[in-house]
């Protein structure tokens, strides 16, 4: 199995250098390989393959940095040829761009080359980097790789991969169960009755402020200092936005995972749901329903119990959560009635159909 931790860095300002210089020598190898790709399928027909190591005679500044850094950009662009040729729908391989690609690289541990400390993390040709080191690895578990990352709003960050083995037994399939429906407004409707109290807009409580400071950049000149500034602080709101939604998120998920064994989900298109024919995709991204069961899955099986996902073409929302019958509703129908004199929330109704189904499946697997 594996598990990654990640932590906050704290460079100097010559490892934030370096860092850069990184980030900068893998995209450039990236773009290097693929454009040699392309110009040698379209002159002979067959596709080249290609190493780090060809470019650092021409371009020898790529020596100063992580060679393991360059060899996993070369497996990176393997593997996008690779889902290229499996599904065209995923596209062709694109060069990076310097201004909007993703500030990251990938580096595999050597006999100890990435180590964690008690405030630091040592990193290939980086050396120790002070970290806030808020969880510990299980002695038993195998250090692999390390992700360092750079934020919009300049912070650096470091996911650390563990590999480990490890027997999780499996929890009896009890009557601790519980089902949810999506529920644009408040995340979700479980079969008990109970949506979640508090605040899950996060986006529509900084939207007015977001605003704001995009409107003040849109009037500075572009590449100026104050410019640069400004677009800094954009991303501090953003990310000030991300980790406020994946803080509730988490506390939720955690919460449902250690109360219940089993726990029973639709398996929804949160992409296609919030597309304009909905109506609500603004709200349906701010919810952030995709990640939360990704979450809940992931900790479940932690704990050895089940996460059990129901087909979306099961008609949670039509069935009777009591006779069975079912009855076609619309969008706005948000009460469902049924002729057995069943009364009942919509959200109400559908979680408690995806518990039964979910439990069935579950049971006759």
């Amino acid at each position: 199995m594996n598990k990654a931790i990640k932590y906050r860095l704290y460079p100097t300002k010559e490892q934030e250098i370096m860092f850069a210089k990184t980030f900068g020598c893998c995209r450039k190898v990236y773009n290097l390989m693929l454009a040699d790709k392309i110009t040698h399928y379209e002159e002979h027909g067959i596709l080249l393959q290609t190493t780090p190591a060809m470019y650092k005679k021409e371009y020898p500044f790529l020596k100063e940095v992580d060679s393991l850094a360059l060899a996993n950009e070369q497996l990176n662009l393997q593997t996008a040829y690779r889902n290229f040729f499996r599904d065209k729908k995923t596209g062709f391989p694109k060069f990076k761009s310097a201004k909007h690609s993703r500030r990251s690289y990938t580096t595999n541990n050597q006999h100890g080359t990435i180590a964690i400390y008690d405030k630091a993390i040592r990193l290939p040709k980086i050396g120790k980097v002070k970290a806030k080191i808020h969880r510990r690895p299980l002695d038993h578990w195998k250090l692999k790789s390390a992700t360092i990352s750079q934020d919009g709003d300049g912070k650096f960050y470091v996911s650390v991969l563990f590999e480990y083995d490890e027997d999780i037994p499996r929890a009896t399939v009890s009557d601790n169960v519980i089902g949810l429906d999506y529920k644009s407004d408040g995340l979700y409707m479980d079969s008990n009755g109970h949506c979640p109290e508090g605040q899950n807009k996060f986006y529509r409580q900084n939207q007015e402020k977001l605003a704001h400071a995009q409107r003040k950049l849109k009037h500075m000149t572009v590449g100026s200092n104050n410019y640069k500034k400004q677009q800094r602080k954009i991303a501090r709101i953003q990310k000030h936005i991300a980790n406020q939604r994946l803080d509730h998120l988490h506390k939720l998920s955690t919460e449902i995972a250690n109360s219940y064994d089993v726990v029973c989900v639709e398996s929804l298109d949160m992409k296609a749901m919030a597309n304009k024919a909905f109506g609500n995709g603004k709200a349906t991204l701010d919810n952030g329903y995709g990640m939360f069961l990704n979450m809940l899955e992931y900790k479940l099986a932690d704990r050895g119990k089940y996460f059990v996902k129901v087909d979306k073409w099961h008609p949670s929302s039509q069935l009777c959560s009591c006779c069975g019958r079912r009855k076609k509703l619309s969008l706005g129908d948000r009460i469902y009635q049924c002729d057995c004199g069943l009364v009942i929330d919509r959200d109400y109704n559908a979680a408690i159909n995806i518990k039964k189904e979910g439990l069935r499946r579950l049971k006759s697997a």
